[in-house]
């Protein structure tokens, strides 16, 4: 069941939302082929991460034409539009909407899918974990030179002085902002 998520979510999917080239066909240099349709259950967790990114790039342009399509939808004003330009916009708006669901499904397959692939890949280093109930060891931290501590100190008062002057700056800039719109103001 689960070896055939990725085949039932790339086979499954419209032609537009599949990889853009076609099985057989060879890819850019430096890029590993794609795989046949036959090949999908031994496809690398690596090659699904790619058709993930694409797949997200996929999801960002649909959500960007969304934007654009309400963008330019007009607010009802009292001035009547055509109903047929009302229903061209809604339509466009829907299909991109099925899309992007499809889209998302695909992605969580995809991700799914490769979480099961590198599940034993995932454990964390034990090291990481904090201790429950035990008392941690000490770290010991070796003194640094005279010479480390003084450049600290002068690197933190460096710091500090620019950290002054841009105060002074941004002061001086929300002054001029605050006169700039009292002229403005007095303008009208």
């Amino acid at each position: 069941m689960a070896a055939s998520l990725p085949q039932k979510g790339l086979a499954g999917m419209p032609p537009q939302q599949q990889p853009h080239l076609p099985p057989s066909a060879a890819s850019a240099p430096g890029q590993p082929p794609m795989p046949p349709q036959g090949a999908l259950r031994e496809i690398s967790p690596v090659f699904l991460c790619r058709i993930g990114q694409e797949t997200v790039q996929d999801i960002v342009t649909r959500t960007m034409e969304i934007f654009q399509i309400t963008r330019a939808t007009q607010l009802p004003n009292g001035v009547t539009q055509s109903q047929a330009v009302y229903q061209d916009r809604f339509g466009k708006l829907q299909e991109h909407l099925r899309q992007l669901a499809l889209l998302f499904r695909k992605l969580r397959l995809l991700y799914e899918r490769c979480v099961e692939m590198t599940s034993d890949l995932q454990e964390g280093p034990p090291e990481l974990v904090p201790y429950v109930g035990e008392e941690m060891a000490a770290v010991r931290v070796e003194p640094c030179s005279p010479a480390v501590n003084q450049e600290r100190q002068e690197v933190l008062e460096k710091v500090r002085q620019k950290n002054q002057e841009m105060k002074v700056l941004m002061d001086q800039m929300r002054n001029l902002l605050w006169d700039v719109n009292a002229m403005l103001t007095l303008r009208k």
